[in-house]
C-alpha cells in the first residue's frame, strides 16, 4: 500500500449546456456536452494512523470539514470499506471557486482516486463513478474526463470523440453565482431557446473546430447573463478580438472562448485583466483522455 500520492484534478466547462425538464424532487434533467481543461488543482494525499481526515488547502476561506467535498469523499470510501486508518490532504486550489468550472467536484473525483489508489482497493473507474454521483452530478464526469455528453441530472455519460486541439482561453469576473438562483429562475421562465446538442456532437465527431464553436450554447445564460452584464461583455471582448466563439461555462460566471491562434487569446487574456473585466484569466487547452 502506497503512503503517499500527488494529483492533479482538472476544469471543465460545457461546450453545449441545455434543461431539458424538472424533477419533482428539484432536480432538472440536462443535456451538456462536457470538456475538460488544462487547468487543475493539485492535491497531495498522505495516509495517516490516526482514523481522522485533516485537509489543509492555500484558500482561507474554504472549509476543510465536513462539508468539504474532499472531505466527504474520503469518508464514503472510509465507512463503504471499515478502513480505520486516516487521510491527510493539501489541497492547492487554481481553479476559481463558485465559476461554473466544477471546481469542487474535480477535487471530490481525484479524492475518490487518491483514496482508493492509498488504501488498496483499486476500484474501477465506473465503481468510482457510482461512489461520485452520491456526492454530486458533476463527479461521475469528473472521474471520467474528456469529451462526454452528460444526460439525466448529469450521471448518465457517453463518451465522444476527443475535441479537436486549439486554444482556449477562461475569464472569471470578481462576481460569484448561485447555482440554486440560476436554476430557480431558469424555471420561472415560459420559454427559452434550446442549444443544438445534436449539431454539436456532429460538428465533435467531423472535428469540425469552427461548426464547435457555431454551435455553443448555455440556456442558463438567459437568467446569468441579464443579472451580470459583465458575462457578456467579456463574451463580446473575446469575439472582437479573435476568437471563434465565446460562452458562459455552467451557471457561471466564468465565460470561455475557443480561439484557433494562441498568440491572440494571450493577448485578450492580458487585455481583459488590465481592463479589470476579469479577476482571473488563463489560457489553456482541451484535456482528452489519454493526454
Amino acid at each position: 500500500m502506497s503512503e503517499s500520492l500527488q494529483l492533479k484534478a482538472y476544469a471543465k466547462i460545457n461546450l453545449g449546456l441545455d434543461v431539458v425538464g424538472r424533477r419533482e424532487n428539484g432536480y432538472h434533467d440536462v443535456r451538456m456536452i462536457m470538456q475538460t481543461i488544462t487547468l487543475f488543482d493539485k492535491l497531495t494525499f498522505k495516509v495517516i494512523e490516526e482514523d481522522e481526515i485533516r485537509i489543509s488547502t492555500n484558500l482561507s476561506f474554504l472549509s476543510p470539514g465536513e462539508n468539504n467535498l474532499v472531505y466527504k469523499a474520503i469518508k464514503l470510501i472510509k465507512d463503504a470499506y471499515n478502513i480505520k486508518q486516516g487521510m491527510e490532504v493539501d489541497l492547492f486550489k487554481c481553479i476559481p471557486v463558485a465559476a461554473g468550472m466544477a471546481g469542487g467536484s474535480t477535487d471530490c473525483a481525484a479524492a475518490l482516486y487518491g483514496t482508493s489508489k492509498l488504501f488498496g482497493l483499486n476500484l474501477s473507474k465506473q465503481e468510482l463513478m457510482d461512489l461520485g454521483v452520491k456526492l454530486g452530478a458533476d463527479v461521475p464526469y469528473c472521474v471520467m474526463r474528456g469529451t462526454a455528453l452528460s444526460e439525466g441530472i448529469g450521471e448518465i455519460l457517453t463518451p465522444l470523440s476527443p475535441m479537436p486541439d486549439c486554444t482556449i482561453l477562461i475569464a472569471k469576473p470578481s462576481i460569484s453565482v448561485s447555482t440554486k438562483f440560476v436554476y430557480e429562475h431558469l424555471d420561472a421562465k415560459e420559454s427559452y431557446e434550446h442549444p443544438d446538442i445534436d449539431g454539436m456532437i456532429s460538428a465533435i465527431n467531423n472535428r469540425d473546430l469552427q461548426g464547435i464553436a457555431d454551435r455553443l450554447g448555455n440556456v442558463l445564460e438567459t437568467v446569468t447573463v441579464p443579472e451580470y452584464p459583465v458575462i457578456d461583455e467579456i463574451k463580446t471582448y473575446m469575439k472582437e478580438h479573435g476568437a471563434l466563439n465565446a460562452l458562459m461555462s455552467g451557471s457561471g460566471p466564468t465565460v470561455f472562448g475557443i480561439y484557433d491562434n494562441e498568440d491572440e487569446a494571450t493577448k485578450a487574456k492580458n487585455a481583459l485583466l488590465d481592463k479589470k473585466l476579469a479577476k482571473n484569466a488563463f489560457v489553456v487547452k482541451p484535456y482528452n483522455v489519454g493526454d
